[in-house]
C-alpha cells in the first residue's frame, strides 16, 4: 500500500512537472492559431475582396468583417494575456484569521493567538477531530487558509478561490483573474464564430465543382482555419455556459465538486450581487478585463479574501 501511494504521488509530481513545462508552448500555439485565422481571413480572402471587390456590396461586406474580426480579436488578445500575467492572488504572509471563526468578533487574530490556532487546527487534523476545522490549514504549505482559498499542485502554492489550473492560459484562474478568464471565453467564442461564419461560403467551395481561385496554400490554409474556428466554437461554447451557471450561483468549478450533495450554498446571494462579486458594480468595466479604483476598495470579494455570506449557513466549510 505503502509503495503504490508513493508511486501515485510520483505520478503527479512528474504530471503537474509536465504542465509547467507546456508553459511557452501553449502560448505559442494559441498565437499559432491566431496566426493560421488571421491570414486566412484578411490576408487571403477579406481583404483582397475590400480591394478589389466586384462591387460595393461585396466591399462593404468585407469591410465589416474586417472590422468586426479586428474589434474582437484585440478584446480576446487583451483578455488572453490579462490572464496569463495576472497572478490569480495568493495568501499575503500578513493573513490572519478573524477570530469570527472562534468567538464571532471581527478581529484579525495575531500573535499568540495566532499561533495557537494553527496548533489547534494541527492537532485536530492529526487526531480526525472536526471541531476546530473552520479555519482551514494547508498541509503543503504549512498556512491557514483564507475561505474559498485551494492548493494548486501545478503551482505549488494556495491560490485565491482557486476554479482550476488552465493550460491554455499557462496559469492558474483564480479571485484576481477569474473575470479576465471568463471574458477570454466569451471573445473567443464570439471570434470563432465570426470566423467560421465568415469562412462558411469558401469552405462550401470546396466541395463545388468550379474552380476555386487561389494558390494551394492558401486554400489550405483557409480550409484549416475553418475547421479549428468551428472546433474551438463549440468547445468553447460548452465551457462558457458551464462557467455561466457556476458565476449565477457564486461557485467555483472545484467548489462545485465540493457541494455536490449540499442543496445550499452559503456564498449564493442572488444571480445580481453574484455576478457583482465577479465583475464588478461599475457596468462601464463590464466588458473589459479590468475593475473600477472604485469597486477595488469598497468590494472585497475582488481581492480574493473576504466573501459576504448567508448568516445561516456559516457554518458550512469551505
Amino acid at each position: 500500500m505503502h509503495r503504490s501511494g508513493a508511486a501515485m504521488a510520483w505520478n503527479v509530481f512528474k504530471f503537474c512537472t509536465a504542465l509547467r513545462g507546456l508553459g511557452s508552448i501553449m502560448i505559442l500555439l494559441v498565437l499559432g492559431v491566431v496566426g493560421v485565422t488571421y491570414y486566412a481571413v484578411v490576408v487571403t480572402n477579406y481583404f483582397p475582396a475590400l480591394q478589389f471587390g466586384a462591387s460595393f456590396e461585396s466591399s462593404l461586406v468585407a469591410f465589416l468583417v474586417l472590422l468586426l474580426f479586428h474589434c474582437l480579436l484585440a478584446m480576446l488578445l487583451w483578455s488572453y494575456f490579462s490572464v496569463v500575467l495576472t497572478d490569480p492572488g495568493s495568501v499575503p504572509p500578513s493573513w490572519r484569521p478573524s477570530v469570527d471563526e472562534e468567538r464571532g468578533e471581527t478581529e484579525p487574530l495575531a500573535g499568540s493567538e495566532y499561533n495557537g490556532a494553527v496548533m489547534g487546527v494541527q492537532q485536530s487534523m492529526a487526531i480526525g477531530d472536526p471541531t476546530n476545522m473552520r479555519v482551514r490549514y494547508c498541509r503543503k504549505c504549512n498556512q491557514l487558509k483564507p475561505p474559498r482559498c485551494h492548493h494548486c499542485s501545478v503551482c505549488g502554492r494556495c491560490i485565491l478561490k482557486m476554479d482550476h489550473h488552465c493550460v491554455w492560459v499557462v496559469n492558474c484562474v483564480g479571485a484576481l483573474n477569474y473575470k479576465y478568464f471568463l471574458l477570454f471565453l466569451f471573445y473567443t467564442f464570439l471570434e470563432t464564430t465570426v470566423v467560421t461564419l465568415s469562412l462558411l461560403p469558401h469552405f462550401i467551395a470546396f466541395f463545388t465543382d468550379g474552380e476555386i481561385p487561389g494558390t494551394p496554400g492558401s486554400l489550405a490554409t483557409t480550409f484549416l482555419a475553418f475547421v479549428l474556428n468551428l472546433a474551438f466554437a463549440l468547445s468553447v461554447l460548452g465551457f462558457l455556459i458551464m462557467h455561466i451557471s457556476l458565476v449565477a450561483g457564486n461557485t467555483t468549478t472545484i467548489e462545485a465538486y465540493e457541494k455536490k450533495t449540499t442543496p445550499k450554498w452559503r456564498y449564493d446571494l442572488g444571480r445580481t450581487k453574484n455576478f457583482e462579486q465577479v465583475f464588478g458594480t461599475d457596468k462601464k468595466y463590464w466588458f473589459i478585463p479590468g475593475y473600477s479604483e472604485e469597486d477595488l476598495r469598497r468590494m472585497p470579494a475582488l481581492q480574493g479574501l473576504e466573501y459576504p455570506s448567508k448568516p445561516d449557513l456559516d457554518s458550512q466549510e469551505f
